[in-house]
């Protein structure tokens, strides 16, 4: 891994990927997003500050829990611009998305332990198919399946 001197505070778009192990199109998509930001230089180049490496871990590291972008920058968004994510920060926001991470391994349990039978299926019209309807939320109001868009019949031309 390419080390980078002390004293240089910025870094090219190449050396963040070398250092962060993330793609180039990774760093240019996370910066489309609003996750990291740059300036560019008189010949119109990106530089990173120092503090992006530690941004780009703190997103791969949320995203390999799951947390969508959209969730991670607006984590990022409320700590002061300039200053890295650091293990307070991470604590605290781990712990409001804890909650989140929880219901959502409650669906792919359900989902795993069903799956066959949404395949067995074929039209995802179960009763209780957890893809389409979990927990039968529509079997309570009407009989059916409701997800699939209503066809109208042709109007009658001969009237």
């Amino acid at each position: 891994m390419p080390q980078i001197p002390e004293k240089i505070h910025e870094l090219t778009v190449g050396q963040l990927a070398a250092r962060s192990g993330a793609a180039v199109s990774a760093l240019h998509f996370y910066e489309a997003k609003g996750l990291i930001g740059s300036r560019r230089t008189a010949g119109n180049q990106r530089r990173y500050g120092r503090d992006a490496l530690r941004r780009v871990a703190f997103i791969r590291a949320a995203q390999r829990v799951g947390i969508p972008l959209a969730t991670i920058r607006d984590a990022l968004s409320e700590l002061p611009e300039e200053r890295t994510p650091n293990r307070e920060d991470w604590s605290r926001l781990s712990a409001t998305w804890r909650a989140e991470l929880d219901d959502r391994i409650k669906q792919l349990g359900r989902l795993r332990d069903h799956l066959t039978d949404c395949i067995g299926c074929g039209c995802l019209s179960l009763e209780t198919c957890v893809l389409s309807n979990p927990d039968d939320a529509f079997g309570e109001r009407m009989a059916g399946s409701r997800l699939l868009p209503l066809r109208r019949e042709p109007a009658d031309e001969s009237s």
